[in-house]
């Protein structure tokens, strides 16, 4: 069962205490494509400008990435920059050129639109809602966002939100949307606003899954050492949505399990820069590391 993403392609310069690199490849699409492609199809929806070349990308995956979506417009391609501390858990953003992506306006191929789960990366709510109005009755709408579109754009993102079956926020950004300061009860809050799943990301600490009727914590999997925290959250959902469409189950025991790969895709991702550790990722190296997993929380 294959996945659309709609969501940025870009370049990006990241500082860390021990090294950096500049324009090496990113953006919230590509970084959930191809973690998602470990378990199936995914199909992107983007832009890049004419300084991108995918070509270059190692895209050998298990399961193929369409690109019959991506516009390459005349221009430089997104960027961003970021620096890195002692704890990954501290950012700060050096700069952000939007670039072609100030313009973009997804246009949903035709056989796209017949996919049956959607990842709406974190992009602004009203190219979100665009999205969801080309699509023909999607199975599972899962929704990124973030504290700019909250405290900004907050009408147009419930709209989605209202439409979304799955919700991925962090912690800050759950205290923030549901305006409580107690994690437990603005989870539920949420709940109220549409959707039947809430994710809330909690970096090194792993993610929780909320519904009504359930409560679960997966810890991160336990790393002597991060390289890059970018792109962490991004291959954390692809981990996640890429193994609810292997399955094609999305009961609360599956969703669970999902978020375990989720958790364990992305602790790859964090070991290096880019996409260096996902890209030779295979099953042997996933489930060495998920039966490592579950040594580690059983009791």
């Amino acid at each position: 069962m294959s996945i659309l993403v709609v969501g940025s392609i870009a370049y990006d310069t990241v500082e860390t205490p021990s090294r950096s690199v500049k324009d090496s490849p990113g953006g919230s699409a590509l970084y959930f494509s191809i973690a998602a492609s470990f378990f199936t199809q995914v199909n992107v929806v983007g832009v890049v400008g004419s300084d991108f070349d995918l070509k270059k990308l190692p895209l050998n995956r298990p399961f193929s990435i369409s690109f019959d979506g991506l516009d390459v417009e005349e221009g430089k391609t997104f960027r961003w920059g970021g620096r890195y501390y002692e704890d990954p858990n501290k950012r700060d953003t050096l700069f952000t050129l939007l670039n072609v992506f100030e313009n973009f306006k997804p246009t949903i191929p035709d056989y796209y639109k017949r996919s049956q789960l959607v990842f709406l990366a974190n992009i602004a709510p009203a190219l979100q809602l665009q999205v969801l109005d080309q699509i023909d009755k999607p199975r599972l709408v899962i929704l990124d966002t973030m504290n700019f579109w909250i405290n900004g754009y907050r009408s147009d993102l419930l709209k989605v939100i209202q439409r979304c079956d799955v919700l991925i926020l962090n912690d800050e950004e759950t205290l923030e949307l549901s305006e409580d300061d107690n994690i437990i009860t603005a989870g539920s809050k949420i709940l109220k606003m549409g959707p039947k799943y809430l994710i809330i990301k909690k970096g090194e600490h792993g993610a929780v899954l909320i519904s009504n009727n359930t409560y679960f914590a997966a810890p991160a999997f336990p790393l002597l050492k991060i390289i890059d925290p970018t792109g962490a959250g991004d291959s954390f959902a692809g981990g996640f949505v890429g193994y609810l469409a292997k399955t094609r189950k999305y009961d609360v025991e599956n969703m669970r399990k999902a978020l375990v790969y989720g958790n364990i895709v992305a602790s790859f991702n964090v070991e290096d820069f880019s996409f260096k550790k996902l890209i030779p990722l295979n099953p042997e190296k996933l489930e060495k590391r998920y039966k490592q997993y579950r040594n580690f929380t059983r009791y």
